[in-house]
């Protein structure tokens, strides 16, 4: 009885001071289910399948025909495409490059303007922040502009700034990532059947587009 009192006592405690405000992208570090469905097998390969449908509305809007996948030994996998790259211009209402905000800010991304993409699937813009998000370590390489640009997040947070490391005659985007352990404490290994069944459901969808898949 004594227990019951407690919680009843604790539910008539619902004031202000009961309504959490997460910055950023705390919310989905603090109930990732809500984002990416669950926790264990199948919401490891969906982070996956997020970064790899950007690459697939890339190829939708016509600018993207190569996207390959890679599992490494050291746990991180890696996402290449040939699209035209996420673009790392000034966002001028957040201050910050677009690359950064479209890793750091969920709603964020080129689905939401119509004159970007006239079709786009998956949960764009909320989806690789969530990679991010949920990810120990994640860089982005990205190949626009006659230039090779990197930026490095752990945690969802930005830990290295937009930097310029090359030149290229190349257009794409690279997303690399290691699944952060303290979020999926039932595996962090990938699985390259699974995600194979995946691609190929993908490239069967998607006339023209090139996917592959190597664990090395």
């Amino acid at each position: 009885m004594e227990e019951v009192n407690n919680i009843n006592a604790n539910l008539n405690e619902y004031s202000a001071d009961s309504i959490q405000v997460l910055e950023g992208l705390e919310a989905v570090r603090k109930r990732p289910a809500m984002y990416i469905g669950d926790i264990g097998v199948r919401g490891l390969h969906h982070l996956v399948y997020e970064v790899v449908d950007n690459s697939i509305d890339e190829a939708l809007a016509g600018f993207c025909k190569n996207i390959d996948v890679e599992i490494f030994p050291n746990g991180y996998i890696t996402i290449t495409d040939d699209g035209r790259g996420i673009p790392v211009d000034m966002h001028e209402k957040e201050q910050k490059s677009a690359l950064e905000v479209v890793l750091t800010i969920l709603h964020a991304g080129g689905k939401f303007n119509k004159d970007s993409y006239k079709v786009s699937g998956g949960l764009h813009g909320v989806g690789v922040s969530c990679v991010n998000a949920l990810s120990k370590h994640l860089k982005a390489t990205i190949h626009r502009d006659g230039k090779i640009y990197e930026m490095e997040f752990a945690y969802g947070k930005t830990i290295k700034d937009l930097t310029i490391v090359g030149e290229t005659n190349k257009t794409g985007t690279i997303i690399s990532f290691l699944p952060d352990e303290t979020i999926f404490t039932q595996t962090t290994v990938f699985n390259f059947d699974t995600l194979a069944s995946r691609l190929r459901e993908l490239a069967f969808l998607n006339k023209g587009i090139r996917l592959s898949l190597t664990d090395h």
